[in-house]
């Protein structure tokens, strides 16, 4: 029988998951079981705990949730957490050294931090052995004696405020109790949705404060412990009043309060006493008045901020007087800097299928002069572009619209992205500082991520990560992203003419290396010399190079460029062009990867500083482990992949194929069609076109001398006509 059995509840945000595994699976104290309780065995969580159970025998899995991970456990003490949650460095051993000194008590109450879901410390939450009837403490953060709870037969209560109801119970059943006043558990937050608990929530939230208090009349308590335990009860019905009070909600309390208060029990703070005279009329009025003053003040600030930016807001609230365009779409990528990513593939299929909207393209000042001449755009900034954004019905963008754009009733924004998450976003970096810092207030994040309406997903883990980085109330669209489109629609002659275009000679083999940005000081040219793997690389080779900052100044590289085994493709604006007229990839952990992999070409993995990026700047699964092809470490080692091979081995081929499986369900050519008929023409689900199955896809093959080698969908059937 193991000491502990750490039970993780893993419904939804897979992208946290591994964390909140990860921290228990390398304690220190080893004496543990870790039992994961899912009750949707096909979502993402459930594959993400099948994989840890196939690796780690430590790992026990169960349908279900709290109540089945409980009997699923075998250890002497349970902990619940959620994937939200982590255990700190040595937080087991702790536990299990003070109950060596406290002997087994039932219940062992642990201090903890939650860390802000937007920015800001952790707020660290003492505990101590003064008061056992405080119900309010998490759940998450106490160890509980499982022979104890199996004596009592106690479940937690069904439906919202669970842990009230379940705290309340265990209080009223414990014997001993004990503290420990060691932060074990962080606990990363999540936003709140606004607007306070549901009626039905209220209704469950006083159900569970009934059969606690129903529960303790039954018992003979003295009289301290009766009025304390009354007091948290009713502190959590007065916080939840505070936020959203309704007036059945009110009467309700109101009589439990009157019925089940303590004798002797003393009324004290204007809230209280108000509640237990049921004057509703009064606490919602000082409600409203504190309301009002808090708004004012926040108005204000506001007010001063949009002065300080200096923005056109007056032009800008006359246009807002105006009707909505219902004919008027705006688009918009990387911050304006020109027709490029989703937006851009969506504006080309909607002018085709819808061609009664209107279509603008906004663009910086500076790239306008790129934009094509068939495109309408507008310079951001401008009168003009204050007018589109203030009247269009539709706008579509791969980043967010800056704060003070206005997201006006009626209208509908979708939000693109610009890649498959591999490294932590939104308010999923708050414990990366170096990143956070860089990001700046994650509250203002939040405020334009509540504009979304719709957000769009490439495959079930982006759909997993958006949801838990961006906690707003957007649809997700499963849909594809449209830019990846053209590796099912493009033909073997446009890939061949591209690479005319580019420069590549018909007889080399054109190695795409694309590096990601890095949030950390690096050295780049003495961690690859670039101008050396050119050399050895021999001349069947050439590279496609997709960063600016490896020539300049560099004269080895000059001369590679010079010989003919270098092309620089950075200027280049069309990236789906230059992966295109590739027969391979080299990238280390820049999210091209997933979308290259849909033209399923070799994929090689240059990770020289793994360790440091996956520390830095947090990720959300282990590419090392679930890599789409070949890993190198060193310069030689990649060297050795391409000298070899090996790139283009069955190996290579089998890692990318469950690299597709899971990264490239939703690209199937037809995912801007989708987007335009699902949006602008306002299309059921029903009605949109299937997603291809992956087996049945054919992407265009590869235009080099090895595209007989490498395109391995030549392996698979050729996809239904688009």
């Amino acid at each position: 029988m193991p000491r502990f059995s750490v039970i993780v509840t893993a419904q939804g945000l897979a992208g946290r998951l591994p964390t909140a595994l990860d921290s228990v699976l390398t304690q220190s104290f080893t004496d543990f079981e870790l039992v994961t309780a899912c009750d949707t065995p096909d979502s993402p969580a459930a594959t993400v705990t099948g994989e840890y159970a196939d690796r780690d025998p430590r790992v026990v899995r169960t349908p279900g949730s709290r109540d089945a991970g409980m009997h699923a456990a075998t250890g002497t003490y349970l902990l619940f957490l959620t994937a939200t949650d982590v255990l700190t460095p040595g937080a087991l051993a702790a536990m299990d050294a003070r109950l060596r000194e406290t002997g087994e008590v039932d219940v062992l109450h642990l201090a903890h931090e939650r860390v802000p879901w937007w920015v800001g410390e952790p707020v660290a939450e003492r505990v101590d052995d003064g008061d056992p009837t405080d119900v309010r403490r998490p759940v998450w953060a106490t160890a509980y004696r499982r022979a104890f709870l199996a004596d009592h037969q106690l479940t937690f209560p069904e439906g919202h405020f669970t842990d009230i109801g379940w705290s309340g119970l265990v209080t009223l059943a414990a014997g001993e109790t004990a503290a420990l006043d060691t932060v074990c558990v962080r606990r990363h937050e999540r936003r709140p949705s606004g607007g306070g608990a549901t009626p039905d929530a209220q209704r469950q939230l006083l159900d569970q404060v009934e059969l606690v208090l129903r529960r303790a009349a039954e018992q003979d308590l003295d009289q301290d412990t009766s009025r304390a335990l009354f007091d948290h009860l009713y502190a959590e019905v007065l916080d939840t009043a505070a936020t959203s009070c309704r007036r059945a909600f009110f009467r309700r309390a109101g009589r439990l309060h009157r019925r089940h208060r303590p004798h002797g029990h003393r009324v004290e703070g204007l809230r209280d006493r108000l509640l237990a005279r049921g004057a509703y009329t009064t606490f919602r009025a000082l409600l409203r008045i504190g309301r009002l003053t808090e708004r004012a003040g926040v108005f204000a600030t506001r007010a001063a901020r949009r002065w300080r930016r200096g923005r056109p807001h007056g032009p800008y609230r006359r246009y807002l007087r105006k009707p909505l365009d219902e004919n008027l779409a705006v688009y918009a990528a990387y911050w304006g800097r020109g027709y490029a990513c989703n937006p851009a593939a969506v504006h080309r299929k909607a002018r085709e299928l819808a061609p009664h909207i209107r279509s603008v393209f906004l663009v910086r000042e500076q790239d306008a002069a790129n934009m094509p001449e068939d495109v309408e755009s507008v310079v951001i900034g401008s009168r003009r572009y204050w007018e589109v954004m203030a009247r269009a019905k539709y706008t579509f963008n791969n980043v967010n619209f800056e704060t003070a754009v206005v997201k006006r009733p009626g209208s509908v924004h979708v939000q693109t992205h610009h890649g498959t998450p591999l490294k932590r976003m939104g308010v999923d970096q708050v414990e990366y500082r170096a990143v956070a810092a860089a990001t700046g207030s994650f509250g203002r994040l939040m405020e334009r991520a509540d504009r979304w309406d719709y957000s769009l997903s490439s495959n079930a883990h982006s759909t997993e990560v958006w949801s838990g980085a961006y906690p707003s109330a957007f649809t997700h669209l499963e849909y594809g992203y449209p830019r990846n489109d053209r590796f099912y629609t493009a033909d073997p002659a446009e890939v061949t003419g591209i690479r005319e275009r580019l420069g590549i000679p018909k007889d080399r083999v054109a190695l795409l290396y694309a590096p990601t940005y890095r949030d950390y000081p690096r050295d780049v040219s003495a961690q690859f010399d670039l101008a050396r793997f050119c050399a050895e690389l021999g001349p069947e080779f050439v590279v496609l190079l997709r960063a600016h900052y490896f020539l300049e100044g560099d004269a080895d590289l000059q001369q590679a460029v010079a010989s003919g085994r270098l092309i620089d493709v950075t200027a280049s604006r069309e990236t789906e062009d230059i992966c295109l007229a590739s027969d391979a990839l080299i990238t280390d952990y820049s999210s091209i990867m997933f979308d290259y992999a849909n033209l399923d070409r070799p994929i090689v993995t240059y990770a020289d500083d793994w360790d440091v990026y996956r520390d830095t700047r947090g990720v959300y699964f282990d590419l090392l482990a679930e890599p789409p092809g070949h890993v190198a470490r060193t310069q030689d080692e990649l060297i050795r992949v391409f000298t070899t091979g090996e790139w283009a081995d069955e190996r290579s081929a089998g890692l990318r194929d469950r690299f597709r499986e899971r990264f490239c369900r939703f690209d199937d050519g037809r995912a801007a069609e989708r987007v335009v008929r699902r949006v602008l023409l306002g299309q059921a689900e029903e009605e949109l076109p299937p997603v291809v199955p992956l087996h049945e896809r054919l992407p265009v093959p590869a235009g080099g001398p090895a595209a007989g080698a490498t395109a391995a969908g030549s392996r698979r059937p050729h996809a239904p006509a688009l």
